[in-house]
């Protein structure tokens, strides 16, 4: 597995992640366009997979048009998504930007989605979807306390309005956005949009982290338990993040994004492998890069975390705009019998260091030498000059 998990043309921020009959995992979630400075486009694509490493874009599965009754919204895109399955059938769940939320119907986990219409008496973005093991379906949409969930009705198209409640709040679970909802071991675990951290950078902190809370109801009572993740440093203009964890072949992973472009989009979805107890307490994780070997070529953007001005974009998958002390993180590299590391790029100097010790000393897209290595390593080049950096390559 590698991060970002598509390839690099694929910008989808926003990951419901779920299983289903079929034995693969299915990813549904916004779709940004490159360079664009906007959040998300007016299309969904559905992505699937069989080893989390190979995955199969399965093409636009709805579009803001296909929604004939949003037509009236004034900025024209779909946030993020939501799928449950029932009885044969895949129901996604949509959000515009004015907040009304929709549903839309396929026999195909990746569509086409037929849409059905409005779901009246919901407003705010986000919808999630939950259904518990009595059949009985949920659904949470809304930001900060504005955060509300009720249950579905069994046409999965209406909710019970007697049914809405409150399940997190700003004061006591700095919920943002973006909720997800798991049942674990009897437990309900609920992964949001989290701002405790990074208070000092933004009024209110930054909405980096993937947080949780959990309860013995699917729609009250939640204790919060902290971080799962933290996106900040991913990019030097990241400011959100949105996900949920999934189980895929007896492990549990965390799927976020990550920001490119030096804004806060173009967001690339990433995944990280996680331990959940038994009571349901889940450590927190750092970004990686996935498994890289650094005896293949590894382009540049597969960076995990970036200081200075350096970001990932430009036309070549790479690192741009980098200065003098930038650095790129890339955790974690598996070296087998290596003692010579060759750049690519455009004036890229760099010096080496592999664990936090000084490796080498690279001069501006060459080479150099130095006593052979093996094991798994956290490598981080630290920029000598202004460069770009396209991939490099161990031997």
């Amino acid at each position: 597995m590698k991060n970002p998990l598509l390839d690099d043309k694929y910008f989808i921020p926003d990951v419901e992640a779920h299983v289903w009959s079929d034995g693969r995992i299915y990813l549904y979630g916004s779709y940004d366009i490159r360079g664009a400075r906007n959040y998300c486009s007016e299309e969904y694509h559905v992505f699937s997979s069989s080893d989390m490493c190979e995955w199969t874009d399965h093409g636009v599965s709805f579009t803001f048009a296909d929604a004939e009754w949003a037509a009236d919204c004034p900025y024209r895109a779909l946030y993020a998504p939501d799928c449950a399955e029932r009885n044969g059938n895949y129901y996604l769940y949509y959000c515009i930007p004015d907040g009304r939320c929709g549903v839309a119907v396929s026999k195909s986990p990746w569509g086409p989605f037929k849409d059905i219409g409005q779901i009246k008496g919901m407003q705010g973005i986000d919808p999630a979807v939950f259904i518990d093991d009595d059949g009985q379906a949920y659904i949470y949409w809304g930001q900060f306390d504005g955060v509300r969930s009720a249950k579905l009705n069994d046409n999965m198209v209406t909710i019970d309005p007697s049914s809405v409640s409150q399940p997190l709040s700003v004061k006591e679970h700095d919920f943002h956005e973006g909720s997800s909802v798991k049942k674990i071991n009897g437990k309900y675990v609920f992964v949001y949009t989290d701002t405790h951290r990074h208070k000092d950078v933004k009024q209110g902190g930054m909405a980096t982290c993937l947080g949780y809370a959990v309860s013995d109801s699917p729609q009250t009572g939640f204790e919060y338990r902290g971080v799962i993740i933290d996106n900040y440093g991913c990019d030097p203009g990241t400011w959100n993040n949105h996900g949920s964890i999934c189980n895929f072949k007896n492990q549990w992973y965390v799927f976020y994004h990550r920001s490119t472009h030096g804004c806060e989009f173009s967001r690339h979805v990433c995944a990280e492998k996680i331990e959940v107890s038994d009571d349901c307490f889940i450590k927190e994780v750092e970004m990686t890069s996935g498994d890289l070997v650094g005896n293949k070529y590894v382009p540049a953007n597969l960076a995990c975390a970036l200081t200075g001005n350096v970001r990932i974009g430009g036309e070549k998958p790479g690192l741009v705009c980098a200065e003098k002390g930038d650095t790129a993180t890339y955790r974690y590299v598996t070296l087998e019998n290596c003692g010579r590391i060759s750049l690519n790029g455009k004036g890229a100097g760099v010096n080496v260091y592999l664990d936090g010790t000084l490796l080498c000393r690279v001069p501006a897209c060459g080479e150099a030498v130095f006593g052979k290595k093996t094991g798994k390593f956290t490598l981080i080049f630290e920029f000598t000059s202004p460069s770009e950096l396209y991939g490099f390559v161990f031997k």
